[in-house]
């Protein structure tokens, strides 16, 4: 179990990497190997940026990529932050936006000062499933659309799923009351996928000081995190970052180190956002909805924005793939490490998840997937010996 708190957004990891640049493996030298791919993918897609575009992506070289290059490197999948609504499913009008039915109104957003918890949150520990180039986020009901994806919990996860094939499905999630959906870009050495093995971590944690103002997630809800679009920059500031690319004694790696210790494996950690606006399921960019709390002015809490007053769970990807030694030849199938981001859809059993809240976030625990803190086993657990609700 993990036994150090992950920092809130916008705390004083930010300022650091706001602040100053990050010496060492995080200021990365690009791969020359990545290159004359790069420039053969600008060619390839010349004739939808037109001739200029071409002739800078010739002009500029790999090592200063132009916006032709920027592109073409996501050539196959630059869509996948574009996607079209589709008709269908849980959006039988196409028009990207979901409704919460009912939504939640009402709600302001929680400035209480709770007593002081280091942990409040449990873990979902779910196993890769399957992989396939799906996203029935931004692709809907378009199988193959998508880069490759390392789908984990649901193992019926593709195109065409909606709440209620995943409520429907089997999980590879220890709690059975977990039908979530999980997926991230698939990782490759040398172009094959290298998957993790075993449950992963995924927790479940509160987002802002006030930990007791934290709700279960809506059935349905949906969100991507990150875009495969985003620059190193953009990687490197974004307010879900929390060590970036990690192996061995190297952290803050804004891109996959060319090296890890042969002893290690490569690990990512990632947080959600976690205010929602209590209105949408989903919206056409599939992130609108969302939003990550903020800093209330004159304090060091974190509070939701008005604009998203509801405190949902922040969701934390702790990812390990099973590689070390020599990672030049490591990549995503969004492209570089920088575009690493991830999808969730939430298909809970409602009960199960709720009793996690309240018992793990809204108490203040640090619990496993069983709802059990070794540290407080006086406080007993949530589900019994199979990770179910007991009867």
């Amino acid at each position: 179990m993990e036994k150090r708190a992950a920092p809130h957004p916008r705390r004083p990891r930010n300022v650091l990497r706001t602040g100053t640049a990050i010496p060492g493996p995080a200021t990365r030298r690009r791969r020359p190997r990545r290159g004359g791919s790069l420039l053969l993918s600008a060619l390839l897609v010349a004739a939808s940026l037109g001739a200029a575009g071409a002739a800078a992506a010739v002009t500029q070289g790999a090592d200063t990529p132009s916006a032709a290059t920027a592109q073409a490197g996501h050539a196959g999948h630059s869509a996948h932050a574009q996607g079209q609504p589709r008709a269908g499913g849980d959006d039988p009008d196409g028009d990207g936006y979901i409704p919460a039915v009912p939504p939640v109104t009402g709600v302001e957003p929680s400035e209480a000062e709770p007593p002081h918890r280091i942990f409040h949150e449990f873990q979902a520990n779910c196993s890769v499933t399957h992989t396939a180039p799906d996203d029935p986020i931004v692709f809907p009901g378009q199988p193959g659309k998508s880069h490759d994806h390392t789908f984990m919990g649901n193992d019926t996860t593709d195109a065409h799923s909606t709440t209620a094939s995943l409520q429907a499905g089997n999980t590879a999630c220890k709690a059975p009351g977990d039908r979530s959906a999980y997926w991230m870009p698939t990782l490759l050495q040398a172009g094959q996928p290298k998957l993790p093995v075993g449950p992963q971590t995924i927790y479940y944690k509160a987002g802002v000081t006030d930990y007791t103002s934290v709700r279960p997630f809506p059935t349905g809800l949906r969100y991507v995190v990150g875009s495969p679009m985003q620059s190193q920059e953009e990687f490197r500031n974004h307010p879900g970052y929390v060590e970036g690319w990690e192996c061995g004694e190297s952290y803050f790696n804004d891109n996959i180190p060319d090296h890890c210790p042969s002893y290690s494996q490569l690990d990512i950690r990632f947080q959600a956002p976690s205010c929602w606006d209590g209105q949408h399921l989903d919206t056409p960019d599939h992130q609108a909805h969302m939003a990550y709390p903020v800093v209330k002015a004159g304090t060091n809490n974190n509070i939701c924005p008005t604009s998203h007053p509801v405190a949902l769970p922040m969701i934390e990807f702790k990812m390990a793939f099973p590689v070390n030694g020599d990672l030049t030849d490591v990549e995503l199938a969004s492209g570089e490490g920088y575009s690493f981001h991830y999808d969730f859809f939430n298909a809970w059993d409602e009960p199960t998840l709720k009793a996690l809240v309240d018992h793990c976030v809204v108490g203040g625990l640090q619990c496993d997937a069983r709802g059990y803190d070794e540290t407080k086993p006086d406080q007993g657990a949530v589900l019994d010996e199979n990770y179910e609700l007991p009867a």
